[in-house]
């Protein structure tokens, strides 16, 4: 069986929304599609993530474009560069712009089906669509930037920053 971009490439992350290594967090799994062009997800939300009766909140639902969109960004990196998933050295990238569009409410008690992929690259800077749909029908696209980095430069920029200094990718 296939294994999920995260438990390939960042079996000890502890983001809320995709590590798999958070006992606390939702640990989406990202897959190549058999197409090899677009990755894929399956969540089912659980009550807590619910805003008005019986939808999910929005923000549940930006959290799965965010983390699913990133996976889908490294992945292509890997891609491009002829490299397996998880080969050293590490391809990690960071989110320079979320965006999102809620269409129609997105039903809970259901399966929300992620699909993203590439839609262009510069460099380190990859844009990635990617549409949720409950029950067959399209509810939320992400059109989203991100930015392949060091992390380890990038821990240590973040607390070496001043208060009120913002970032600037």
């Amino acid at each position: 069986m296939m294994k999920a971009l995260q438990d390939v490439c960042g079996p000890d992350g502890i983001c809320y929304g995709c590590g798999p290594a958070n006992p606390d967090g939702i640990r989406i799994k990202s897959y190549w599609a058999e197409d090899g062009a677009h990755v894929v997800a399956v969540v089912e939300p659980e009550r807590k993530y619910t805003s008005w009766p019986g939808l999910v909140y929005g923000g549940f639902l930006a959290m799965l474009v965010d983390c699913h969109s990133n996976w889908t960004a490294m992945a292509h990196h890997y891609r491009a560069e002829g490299r397996e998933a998880g080969s050293l050295p590490k391809i990690n990238c960071v989110t320079g712009q979320l965006g999102i569009r809620y269409l129609k409410p997105t039903p809970m008690g259901v399966a929300l089906h992620l699909c993203a992929w590439v839609e262009g690259e510069t460099g380190r800077k990859t844009r990635v669509i990617c549409e949720i749909r409950a029950n067959d029908e399209l509810t939320a696209v992400g059109d989203s930037i991100f930015f392949r980095v060091d992390t380890g430069a990038l821990a240590e920029q973040a607390h070496k920053a001043t208060p009120g200094e913002g970032h600037r990718a």
